[in-house]
């Protein structure tokens, strides 16, 4: 995990066969924004010449802060360091604990229906369709037919969230997979909050590297976001919201200056502090996720105990604020 706290670009060009071939890398540095300048002239140049040689490339590195891009590290504001953990702030504003070796996930469970379950839902609404049309005069089984196609994606989703307050709604469904999992797993120890879409774990047992088995195993039986498996191994770090969403708490407008990627231009801060500012102070009423119950072997590492500790203060993990 790198999250450095200098950053720079380059541009290499040179003019081949009538063509001129430009290049633009970033570097980065927790020495000095000239540390930062001598990575990006360096891999500025090893990729033109890699470009010159005939390789495919990205002739631009995009400027996005955290992403699921190869070799380049998370790109936000460092709030604050505690050890190897690292508080940045994204994109939208929020505090986000970064960390390398303590396995954190989220499983959110969706709000709306997907696409097979509105398939599903449409096929019997064409079965009802039919059956209607074979008993009732033609012109009203049409205008059934037509109110039924056009009332098919509400009625799904009403069927779909009452199916889901049946199964125990958000916290409960991902629950269960987090109990089916441990039973499977006696020596793993597991912390449960609640969030505002689902639930999040905590490992507490041992330290983990993203890249090993027994994390890709647990991230498939618990269901978690594909994006953020593949963003912990590129990123090589788990990572955790600490702090509100903005829109969920009142905060309509987008942290300036927009895009706001870190670093912003000196001349952009204090629009940008002054946002921080309203942010955190409503931001402080509300927590990012509640804890629920451990269960599993009881283990916990020193080093993920420390973590932990960080995470529950942050997060408002043990306070009784709404979450959001």
């Amino acid at each position: 995990m790198i999250v450095p706290q200098f950053w720079a670009e380059s541009r290499a060009q040179k003019r081949e066969r009538n063509k001129q071939v430009t290049i633009r890398r970033f570097g980065w540095s927790d020495v000095s924004q000239e540390d930062a300048q001598r990575l990006a002239d360096e891999r500025a140049r090893v990729a033109l010449e890699d470009a010159l040689a005939g390789k495919k490339l990205t002739r631009r590195e995009p400027k996005i802060p955290y992403n699921g891009a190869d070799g380049v590290p998370i790109r936000e504001e460092i709030v604050s360091r505690h050890g190897e953990a690292v508080i940045t702030r994204n994109s939208y504003g929020a505090r986000c604990l970064n960390i390398p070796d303590v396995l954190f996930a989220d499983i959110d469970v969706p709000t709306a229906p997907g696409m097979r379950f509105i398939n599903i839902a449409l096929v019997i609404f064409v079965i009802i369709g039919i059956g209607v049309a074979m008993t009732l005069p033609k012109p009203i089984a049409i205008g059934i037919d037509i109110a039924l196609f056009i009332f098919s994606y509400p009625i799904s989703n009403l069927a779909y969230r009452a199916i889901q307050k049946l199964r125990g709604g958000n916290e409960n469904i991902p629950m269960e997979r987090v109990e089916s999992f441990s039973k499977s797993h006696p020596a793993w120890n597991v912390r449960m909050y609640k969030t505002p879409r689902g639930l999040r774990v905590l490992v507490t047992h041992k330290t983990f590297q993203p890249d090993d088995k027994e994390v890709s195993e647990c991230f498939e039986s618990l269901g978690v976001d594909l994006v953020y498996r593949r963003m912990c191994l590129n990123q090589k770090c788990f990572r955790a919201r600490l702090s509100a969403k903005p829109w969920r708490i009142g905060i309509e407008k987008h942290m300036r200056p927009r895009p706001g990627i870190w670093p912003v231009a000196e001349d952009k801060l204090p629009i940008r502090n002054a946002w921080i500012d309203a942010y955190e102070r409503k931001a402080q009423q509300y927590a990012a996720c509640r804890f629920v119950k451990a269960i599993g072997s009881g283990a916990v590492d020193p080093h993920v105990h420390s973590v932990q500790t960080l995470h529950d203060d942050m997060s408002g993990a043990l306070s009784t604020r709404e979450l959001a």
